[in-house]
């Protein structure tokens, strides 16, 4: 049950989650996975005539954890009790299991709680947030390993061109680690479109065995890659950390954080120069801004995984906030679901502190992908 009527004299009535599926351009794939489709559960919660919008990229049975767990113990909450709000989602989900799919539910149900509260007190979510820097360095994000050169190098132009990026990051580490020349040879072809000046970054996924990713790392210095992503599996934390005390360049992992102790153990492994939180999966803004205060225990900074128009508003509260990616997947559908999206200006999002909220709505022709 709901904690009842609080200080702001406004409660939750209402829990709704959606499904969408979008296709994607063509077919997409990283060093572990492919996909062709991406899919994106919404929440909408409300209170009196305030709405709040909230969204995991997760699989469409995080909608039935948000109706048939979260909504229950959310509803009758004032708005203003959005910690409470997550707290008693996370014990909810005790029996089901806090870590994937319940987190990613929890997550949604938490950002639009949060959206919520900003919405009804009129105030723009970084501004309720607090807001530590004006805006956040963005890196293009993409290079999948379906791509083939010139889609690879339209992409990278792109980004330099219409975004204004500093950085830019593909995917490598192939069919589990298994065609290393392939992952060089394009390595090497977007140092050549990037230039000089601009950032390499790499992400293998957990695609490559412990040695062998020490020996990937020696050879991508030939192309000054400053960021090593999920070189091993992020559950492999010693490997991570044998593999980062042999690295030029940063490793970085931590996008599949369920929990604020999965964070803690990172850090305190050293396995990281730069942690990774998605504001989708690890339990939302709540959990999110953790992480970030944990990181910084630990002199680390954090950089927010995908979900872009989400990570703008929780990286500007955070003051070790190095960047987020800006994934091209989520980019072009997070432009094809909502309106009032943030666009990126000389490299960097700033979100709109006269926007109540994060300023996002539905699209009336988002139906056309609606799929429950």
């Amino acid at each position: 049950m709901g904690s009842g009527t609080g200080t702001s004299g406004l409660v939750v009535d209402d829990v709704e989650a959606r499904v969408y599926v979008v296709p994607t351009e063509q077919p997409e794939a990283d060093g572990t996975f492919a996909w062709d489709a991406t899919t994106v559960v919404v929440v909408i919660v409300r209170a009196g005539g305030a709405t709040g919008l909230g969204w995991t990229y997760a699989e469409r049975s995080a909608g039935e954890v948000v109706a048939g767990t979260l909504a229950p113990v959310v509803r009758g909450r004032d708005v203003c009790d959005v910690p409470g709000g997550n707290e008693a989602m996370t014990r909810a989900v005790r029996n089901a299991g806090r870590p994937g799919v319940a987190a990613c539910a929890v997550s949604a149900v938490d950002v639009a709680l949060w959206d919520l509260k900003a919405r009804a007190l009129d105030v723009s979510l970084v501004g309720l947030l607090g807001r530590a820097q004006e805006s956040v360095a963005v890196y293009g994000s993409g290079g999948f390993t379906t791509f083939d050169d010139a889609t690879t190098s339209r992409q990278v132009e792109g980004w330099l061109a219409d975004d204004g990026v500093t950085a830019v990051k593909i995917k490598i580490g192939e069919s589990w680690g298994t065609r290393v020349e392939r992952d060089l040879e394009r390595v090497a072809l977007v140092r050549r479109v990037a230039g000089p000046d601009v950032e390499v970054f790499v992400d293998a996924n957990g695609g490559y065995a412990v040695g062998q990713a020490v020996r990937v790392e020696r050879r991508l210095r030939e192309h000054d890659v400053s960021w090593f992503e999920e070189p091993v599996s992020s559950d492999d934390l010693p490997g991570l950390a044998h593999v980062r005390s042999r690295a030029v360049a940063d490793v970085a992992a931590g996008e599949y954080g369920w929990t604020l102790g999965y964070f803690e153990r990172m850090l305190a492994a050293g396995a990281v120069d730069c942690l990774q939180a998605d504001v989708t999966r690890c339990g939302g803004i709540t959990t999110w801004l953790r992480a970030a205060a944990v990181a910084e225990a630990h002199h680390t900074d954090v950089s927010a995984h995908c979900a872009p128009q989400l990570s703008a508003h929780v990286g500007c509260a955070a003051p070790n906030v190095r960047h987020l990616e800006y994934f091209a997947d989520h980019v072009r559908l997070e432009a094809m679901l909502f309106d009032g999206v943030l666009p990126a200006t000389a490299g960097r999002l700033r979100p709109d502190p006269s926007v109540a909220g994060h300023g996002l709505a539905l699209r009336r022709d988002a139906e056309r992908f609606r799929a429950g």
